[in-house]
């Protein structure tokens, strides 16, 4: 039995695995808007590793965590065949931890219990600040295109044809930290329908897409703001049916997850990790089984500065800080 297995069901990684966290201490240093913890010389906007080789990370065990979307379970065979990969390449255990919420996700990292992972899109700004976290990969399409859109979803016979319909009632986001689960939404209904939570309609938190997904298919939620690559594998996997929702907005198309690693692992560390997505074989793995039903089939290269652009522009109109709490 490998160790991921073992420690799939933990309550926590710590309460299986013991783990070498590097304190950070505030620097002199350029640094945008990164924590104090973190430098950023080359002005690419996320944390440099440190030069100081006692402050770099060579862990035995490597911590992998995806973005909390939907069941862990279902995403624990998904990446499998990967993870395998990995430790090939990197010749490291690696264990797939089953994050709950994007906080915690982002809290394992800036603790340094989380070693490479794929943040959402809203998540990215805030774990690229604040953990630490530096992407550089993103999955993408046989022709090279990426991204999701958010939709605003109800179900037949709710009574909401348009998005103005929404006045009065309730709209089911995800988390605070989602880009198309609350973020994105949040903006253009202001920006586009001056419509505002709490004033024209009442905010209701789901805690991830699927739930937003099943609870507007089942009717429990009158609409919910989702990503649709989310309903799209969901509908592939027959956990809805297509006829159970509908769309009454579309917005124009986001980055998915950044994949990336801890800024103060190794750098030799690093490169092997990276070497791993960009030479992965998607034919036949666990991984072209679960995202073919997104179209996804390759890591490309990318880098945060450019493709989260947008995001950080939904950000500042939301007034959103990206400050360690």
């Amino acid at each position: 039995m490998k160790l991921r297995d073992i420690l799939f069901g933990c309550a926590s990684v710590l309460a299986c695995l013991s783990v070498n966290v590097s304190t950070a201490t505030a620097q002199d240093c350029a640094r945008g808007d990164l924590d104090t913890r973190f430098c950023d010389v080359d002005g690419d906007m996320i944390a440099d590793t440190p030069t100081d080789p006692a402050k770099q990370l060579d862990p035995d065990t490597l911590i992998f965590a995806y973005t909390p979307v939907e069941d862990p379970a279902v995403y624990k065979e998904a990446w499998s065949d990967f993870l395998d990969y990995l430790e090939e390449k990197t010749g490291k255990d690696v264990v797939f931890f089953p994050v709950q919420s994007n906080a915690a996700q982002i809290e394992a990292m800036r603790s340094g219990r989380l070693h490479i992972a794929g943040f959402n899109t809203g998540s990215n700004p805030l774990a690229v600040n604040c953990a630490g976290f530096s992407p550089f990969t993103i999955m993408a399409r046989e022709d090279g295109s990426f991204g999701y859109e958010m939709e605003i979803i109800t179900y037949p016979g709710s009574g909401v044809e348009k998005v103005q319909d929404l006045k009065g009632k309730a709209l089911a986001f995800t988390s605070p930290t989602s880009n198309s689960g609350f973020k994105a939404p949040s903006a253009i209904l202001k920006a586009d329908f001056d419509m505002e939570k709490d004033r024209d309609f009442e905010a209701t938190f789901s805690g991830k897409h699927d739930n937003s997904i099943l609870g507007v298919a089942n009717k429990d939620y009158i609409a919910a703001s989702i990503a649709n690559s989310v309903k799209f594998r969901m509908i592939s996997r027959d956990v809805i049916k297509e006829d159970q929702v509908k769309t009454i907005y579309k917005s124009q198309t986001f980055p998915t997850t950044g994949f990336g690693v801890a800024y103060n692992l190794k750098p030799e560390l690093q490169d092997k990790i990276k070497d791993a997505f960009f030479s992965f074989e998607w034919a036949g793995s666990s991984l072209e089984k679960e995202f073919k039903k997104s179209k996804e089939s390759q890591f490309i290269p990318m880098t945060y500065k450019k493709f989260w652009d947008v995001i950080r522009k939904i950000d500042a109109a939301n007034n959103v800080s990206y400050a360690c709490k």
